[in-house]
C-alpha cells in the first residue's frame, strides 16, 4: 500500500498496460507530482512486450523475459494497480466504467488497450483465434501447444494475414512445433503451414525485404496464398473469397486491428477502425479530458502503422502532456517519425532490417535485435542501474505541483495538509459519507430495526428466539492499494472468526479510516472500499448496520461482526465449534495455502511478481463460509481461522486446551506461490519477528528453526484459511469435499496425539 504525501486533488486513469502507459508509470515515477494520484487498469498483471513475443513464440525467452509485471511497475513508481475489466466511459460523471465493481473517477484519462482484430468474416469469430489483443495470447499459444502435443496425423495451421505480424509469427510457431515435435522423435513434416493474405506479403516493406521473406517462407515449407482473401471460417477449414476450401484445424488472424467494442458506446470520435481520433497532442478530437496511444490511437495529421514502436516512441510525450494537462499547462504536440526500423525474426536466431528502402540481414540482426530488446525491457526490472531500483524517491522529494484548483478544492486541499482535528472533527465529512454510502445495496435483514437508512445515534437490531449472539472484531490498514479488494478482504478477513465457530453472520459495524483531501477523491475510495466490504458481507447473510468514519494517514478498515449460534432453554449451544475439542488420532486440516504475510512485505517493496500478488488477493477474498459448512459436516471438533499468529500460534492456541501435541507436517503446508521464495530472500512481515519468539512451544525447535520453511510457519496471515481437525475416518471424504466446494488447496497438514509429560504441543516432521 502506497503511503501518501499529499492530499489527493486529482486523479490520472491509464487504461491498459500498453507499451506507451509502462513508459508513462516510469516518467511519473521518477517525475511525481504531489497530489496527482496515478491509477492503471488493467484486465491482466503481465503485459507482453511485442518485440519480444516472436522470440518466446519460437522458445528463445522465458515468460518473464517478455512481460512487464504492471503490478510490480506500479508498486515501485508509487501508482495504483487496479485489475479489472473496462466496460466504458460516463465522461459526464467522468469515471471509467468496471465490470462487476464500482466506477473508478478520473480526471484524465489515457487509453492504450491495444487492438483487437476486425474479424467480420463469416464464422471467424466463433473458429479463428485472435493474436491480438496480445494480453492473452498466452493461454492460447500453451493451448495450441498442448494440442500439437497430443495430436497425431496431419495438422494444419492457417494465419491470415500477410503483415510483419503474421509473417513473423508463422515461422516463430513453426520452429518451435517443429522443434517440439523432433523432440519427442515424431515427425514434424506433418505439420502444414498455411498463410493467406488479402494483399501482397509485408505491403509496408521494400521489395528487397518482401523477396527476402518470400524466399525463406518457401524454403521453411510454408504455402503463401497471396490476394487471397478470406470469405468464411468454419471448424476445421476456411474458405477464400475465390470459392476454394482449405483445411485448417488451427487458425489464427493477425489482420488489421481496431479499437475494442466497448468505445463505440464512449461517444469519442472514433474512425472506421473504432480507433480514437486524436490531436497532435495525443487528446481525443471531442474531449480534451481523454487522452489515447498505441494501437488504439487514430491521428489526425498521421496515418501510422499498427507497430509497436509508435507505441514506445509516444510514452515520453503522453506523460509530459498528461502531466502538463493536470497542470493547466499548455500541451506539446507529438511528431511522430517518418521512418522507422522494422527488425523481423525468422524464427531461428536470424532477423531481416528493414527502414524505408534499406534492408539487411543475418544473425547478427537478431543478436541486435536481443540486445535492443533486452535493454528495453531492463527499464522495467526491479535490478540494474537503468532499472526501477535506481529510480530517485517519489513525491517525498519532488517539488509542489501548481495544479489549478477551484476555491473550494484549494480550501479542502489547505485544510488536508494543515494540522489536523482531534476527536470528532477529525471525522470524514457528513455530505461525504452519505453519497459514498447512499449508492450501496445493503441486504435487507427483518431483525433490523433502525440501521443505515435511519438517522438515529445507533442501530437497532432484534436477536431471534433462540439465538444467542457471537461477537467478533478486526481492523487492519490496507495492504493492496486497490481499495475495492481491500474492502472484499477486510470484510472477509473479519467474517473469518464467525465462520469459524460455526455461527451464521447476521450484522456488521464498520470502522474506516480515509486519508485526508479533496471531497471528490475521499468520497471516491470510501466509495469503493465500502462497495467491496458490501458486496462479502451480502454473500454472507451478514447486513450492514452502521459504523464510524475518520481521518488517518493511511487507509484501513474493520468490523464488528455479530453471528447467531443455536441455544437451548437452559442456555446451553448446539454446533458451535471451539479451538478445545481436537482429539488424539484427529486430522488436522488448512483450507487454504499460506504465504500473504511474506507476499505483502515483498510486495510493499516492489519486490513480489504481480502474479504471486494477484494469486494471493484471489485467496484471500475466497470466502471461509462453504468450507465451515463442509468441516462440520465432517464431524470437525475444532477449528479456528489462520490469522496474524501464523499456523505455530493457532496451532497452539488449539492444542493446549484440548491437552494433545499437534504434529505438523512441513511439507504438507500448502503455499502461495511465491511464498518460499520471498521468505529466502529475507522478505518478512513485521509481525514475523514476534510470531517467531514462540519457539518454545515447538518440541523440536531448534531442528524446525533450521528448516527452509520455518518462516511460513510463523508468518501472520490475512483472511486465510481454517484450521480444523476432524476425525481420522472421514479427513479424506472432508478433504474430497473441499476440494469440491472449490477449495484446491485443502489438505491435511498434521494430527494430534496424547501429550506426552512435560513436552511441548507442538512437533515438527519432516
Amino acid at each position: 500500500m502506497q503511503t501518501l504525501t499529499a492530499p489527493i486533488v486529482r486523479d490520472i486513469v491509464l487504461v491498459g498496460g500498453g507499451h506507451s502507459h509502462v513508459g508513462v508509470l516510469r516518467y511519473f515515477g521518477m517525475h511525481p507530482l504531489p497530489g496527482v494520484r496515478i491509477t492503471l487498469i488493467c484486465t491482466d498483471a503481465h503485459t507482453p512486450y511485442s518485440g519480444m513475443l516472436p522470440g518466446y513464440v519460437a522458445g528463445h525467452y522465458t515468460y518473464d523475459e517478455v512481460h512487464i509485471d504492471l503490478c510490480r511497475l506500479c508498486a515501485a513508481t508509487g501508482a495504483r494497480f487496479i485489475q479489472a475489466e473496462v466496460t466504458g466511459l460516463n465522461r459526464d460523471a467522468r469515471t471509467v466504467q468496471l465490470r462487476g465493481r464500482p466506477d473508478i473517477d478520473y480526471d484524465l484519462v489515457s487509453i492504450n488497450t491495444g487492438s483487437t482484430p476486425q474479424m467480420q468474416v463469416v464464422g471467424a469469430a466463433a473458429h479463428a483465434v485472435p493474436v491480438k489483443p496480445i494480453t492473452g495470447f498466452q493461454q492460447r499459444w500453451l493451448a495450441l501447444l498442448a494440442r500439437t502435443e497430443q495430436h497425431h496425423g496431419l495438422l494444419n495451421i492457417a494465419i491470415v494475414g500477410g503483415g510483419a505480424g503474421g509473417v513473423e509469427l508463422c515461422l516463430s510457431m513453426q520452429y518451435r512445433l517443429r522443434a517440439m515435435l523432433q523432440a519427442a522423435g515424431r515427425d514434424a513434416e506433418t505439420l502444414q503451414f498455411h498463410l493467406f493474405t488479402s494483399e501482397e506479403l509485408l505491403p509496408t516493406h521494400n521489395t528487397g525485404v518482401r523477396t527476402r521473406f518470400a524466399r525463406v517462407l518457401a524454403q521453411r515449407g510454408v504455402h503463401v496464398h497471396q490476394h487471397t482473401p478470406i470469405a468464411e471460417v468454419q471448424a476445421g477449414r476456411l474458405r477464400t473469397a475465390q470459392g476454394s476450401w482449405f483445411a485448417a484445424d488451427e487458425v489464427l488472424w493477425v489482420t488489421q486491428a481496431g479499437g475494442g467494442m466497448w468505445l463505440q458506446d464512449t461517444g469519442l470520435a472514433l474512425d472506421t477502425r473504432h480507433c480514437i481520433r486524436l490531436h497532435d497532442t495525443l487528446q481525443s478530437v471531442s474531449d480534451p479530458r481523454v487522452f489515447a496511444a498505441g494501437d488504439v490511437a487514430a491521428m489526425e495529421n498521421f496515418a501510422l502503422e499498427k507497430a509497436g514502436v509508435f507505441a514506445v516512441r509516444m510514452g515520453m510525450p503522453l506523460a509530459r502532456n498528461l502531466q502538463c494537462a493536470v497542470q493547466g499547462l499548455p500541451l506539446q504536440p507529438y511528431r511522430p517519425q517518418r521512418r522507422w526500423l522494422a527488425l523481423i525474426s525468422t524464427g531461428d536466431r536470424y532477423a531481416v532490417a528493414s527502414r524505408g528502402a534499406i534492408g539487411f540481414a543475418g544473425a547478427w540482426v537478431w543478436h541486435w535485435k536481443d540486445w535492443i530488446d533486452r535493454r528495453f525491457m531492463q527499464r522495467f526490472s526491479v535490478q540494474g542501474a537503468n532499472g526501477l531500483a535506481g529510480m530517485p524517491a517519489l513525491a517525498a522529494a519532488a517539488a509542489p505541483a501548481p495544479l489549478q484548483l477551484s476555491p473550494e478544492e484549494s480550501q479542502q486541499a489547505q485544510a488536508a495538509v494543515t494540522m489536523r482535528c482531534g476527536g470528532c472533527g477529525a471525522k470524514v465529512g457528513a455530505s461525504v459519507l452519505s453519497r459514498a454510502l447512499q449508492s450501496l445495496w445493503v441486504a435487507h435483514n427483518p431483525d433490523v430495526l433502525l440501521g443505515l437508512d435511519s438517522p438515529d445515534d445507533a442501530a437497532v437490531v432484534r436477536v431471534p428466539l433462540g439465538k444467542a449472539l457471537v461477537h467478533s472484531v478486526d481492523f487492519f490498514r490496507a495492504l493492496v492499494d486497490d481499495p475495492f479488494v481491500f474492502g472484499q478482504i477486510a470484510a472477509n478477513h473479519a467474517l473469518g472468526d464467525l465462520f469459524a465457530m460455526g455461527a451464521q453472520p447476521h450484522t456488521a459495524t464498520a470502522i474506516a479510516t480515509i486519508p485526508p483531501g479533496v471531497d471528490r477523491q475521499v468520497e471516491a475510495t470510501l466509495r469503493q472500499m465500502m462497495a467491496g466490504a458490501v458486496q462479502v458481507l451480502n454473500a454472507a447473510g451478514c447486513t450492514l448496520i452502521g459504523g464510524h468514519s475518520g481521518e488517518g494517514a493511511e487507509l484501513a478498515l474493520g468490523f464488528a461482526v455479530n453471528g447467531l449460534v443455536d441455544v437451548d432453554a437452559n442456555g446451553q449451544m448446539s454446533g458451535v465449534l471451539r479451538k478445545g475439542g481436537m482429539q488424539p488420532g484427529d486430522v488436522l486440516l488448512l483450507t487454504k495455502p499460506m504465504g500473504t504475510g511474506a507476499l505483502f512485505a515483498a510486495h510493499g517493496r516492489a519486490a513480489a511478481t504481480g502474479r504471486w500478488v494477484q494469486a494471493a488477493l484471489a485467496s484471500m477474498v475466497q470466502s471461509n463460509q462453504a468450507a465451515a459448512h463442509t468441516l462440520r459436516a465432517h464431524g470437525a471438533t475444532a477449528c479456528t481461522d489462520l490469522t496474524g499468529f501464523g499456523l505455530i500460534g493457532h496451532t497452539v492456541e488449539m492444542a493446549r486446551p484440548s491437552s494433545v501435541q499437534v504434529v505438523l507436517d512441513v511439507h504438507a503446508l500448502p503455499l502461495l506461490d511465491g511464498a518460499l521464495e520471498c521468505v529466502q530472500q529475507g522478505l518478512l512481515s513485521s509481525l514475523h519477528s514476534a510470531n517467531a519468539r514462540q519457539q518454545h512451544v515447538v518440541q523440536n525447535a531448534s531442528e524446525a528453526m533450521a528448516h527452509a520453511r520455518w518462516p511460513l510457519l510463523v508468518d501472520p496471515q490475512t483472511a486465510g484459511g481454517l484450521l480444523a481437525s476432524v476425525p481420522a475416518a472421514q479427513a479424506a471424504a472432508c478433504v474430497a469435499a473441499l476440494h469440491a466446494q472449490g477449495y484446491p488447496e485443502a489438505c491435511a497438514i498434521g494430527r494430534a496425539q496424547g501429550l506426552p509429560a512435560g513436552e511441548a504441543p507442538v512437533r515438527i516432521v519432516f
